[in-house]
């Protein structure tokens, strides 16, 4: 069966945004870009900046509330049915819980083939990202690289691959493609249907 979710699994300025552009340039099939900052643009203004909804400290903390959950957890759902359809998915994530969001992704993709793809990046690329960027909470990245300790334990099933990506210059977007969506040598690509 060939790959029907390409799931981007890193922290905050990593570099996943730039690896979905990369991955659909690539692909030869129309492949959709959703992501948890699509949904958090989507979601009802009173859900930002709440206990309730998803909370940003000036120090990088995020804190998710059984509200915004709530909506995570059928977004989840919603973006399983969608790839079910026959849409092909890259999906932009930051796992903040770990093995229980990636137990939560496995049961949304219940029946599909996903590629989880490990976006690392050195802590002092995301900081500069992270400034240069201006749309961020300053400290995010470092607080949210802590996560990557736990995601190295993930053991999501399927085809993973884990890549650093802050070191790549913007030019060089094929180097930005995990070896299973490159080609040539040892890649091949994804399965062509």
């Amino acid at each position: 069966m060939p790959v029907q979710v390409i799931l981007l699994n890193g922290v905050s300025s990593a570099g996943k945004t730039s690896l979905a552009a990369a991955i659909q340039r690539r692909m030869p099939q129309p492949w959709l870009t959703m992501g948890v900052d699509t949904m958090i643009v989507g979601m009802p203004p009173q859900y930002n900046a709440t206990h309730d909804g998803l909370l940003f400290y000036a120090d990088g903390r995020v804190v998710v509330g059984p509200k915004f959950a709530a909506l995570e957890a059928a977004w989840r759902i919603g973006l399983g049915a969608m790839a079910r359809s026959g849409l092909r998915l890259v999906l932009d994530e930051v796992l903040f819980d770990g093995p229980e969001s990636q137990r939560q992704w496995n049961a949304a993709l219940a029946g599909l083939e996903v590629l989880w793809v490990g976006v690392k990046c050195d802590l002092a690329v995301l900081e500069a990202r992270e400034k240069a960027r201006g749309d961020r909470v300053i400290g995010m990245a470092a607080k949210t690289a802590g996560l990557r300790a736990r995601w190295d334990r993930l053991r999501p099933g399927g085809r993973y691959f884990a890549g650093e990506h802050g070191r790549v210059c913007g030019g060089n977007r094929r180097a930005l493609l995990p070896s299973p969506l490159r080609g040539g040598a040892g890649g091949g690509g994804l399965p062509a249907e």
